[in-house]
């Protein structure tokens, strides 16, 4: 592994925000250096706890993760927010922006809140949702939740590392049958 990789590394489980978002961007982009960059990593992940926050649209998801970063941030845990969102047809990176609808913690060093497209992933998620928790993990982050963008019932991608997941659907949209 070059010097370089590894130097970026420190940066990152230091919490260098430059670093990190560097990462993630490398990871999304599926850069050469993100494979080495995540092998570097890894050994220092696994002390976060993973909260996935899902559900149709207009159910309140941005609205419980900043209540829940805020909650967090209270109790002196360090945050990292993945908010995924759709893509746009123009440049190609996310659309709605959740981090604008969390700007209280704008000037706060102790919440890192990244907004990601599905990039045509389908399911509510990113295709980078994993790696990108596990830089947030490598960074101190003991708290990171990641909000989907809306989905239906039918389109919600598993969640396979996440412990914790909340479901959010208004109540005229139950059915009589269930998946």
């Amino acid at each position: 592994m070059s010097a370089s990789i590894e130097s970026w590394a420190q940066q990152v489980r230091a919490g260098d925000v430059r670093a990190m978002s560097r990462a993630i961007t490398t990871i999304e982009n599926h850069a050469a250096e993100a494979e080495a960059l995540l092998k570097s990593l890894f050994p220092h992940t696994g002390a976060a706890y993973l909260s996935g926050i899902t559900g149709a649209p207009g159910t309140g998801k941005s609205t419980l993760v900043d209540r829940l970063a805020t909650h967090y941030r209270k109790a002196q845990q360090k945050v990292g927010v993945i908010a995924v969102d759709p893509t746009s047809p123009y440049s190609g990176g996310a659309i709605l922006g959740d981090r604008i609808r969390m700007q209280s913690h704008a000037g706060d060093a102790g919440i890192f809140i990244r907004s990601m497209a599905t990039r045509g992933f389908l399911g509510g998620l990113s295709r980078a949702t994993a790696e990108v928790a596990l830089v947030l993990d490598a960074a101190g982050k003991k708290q990171i939740l990641i909000e989907t963008v809306g989905v239906g019932r039918t389109k919600l991608t598993s969640f396979a590392s996440p412990i914790a997941l909340s479901l959010f659907w208004f109540p005229a949209s139950a059915t009589t049958s269930n998946p």
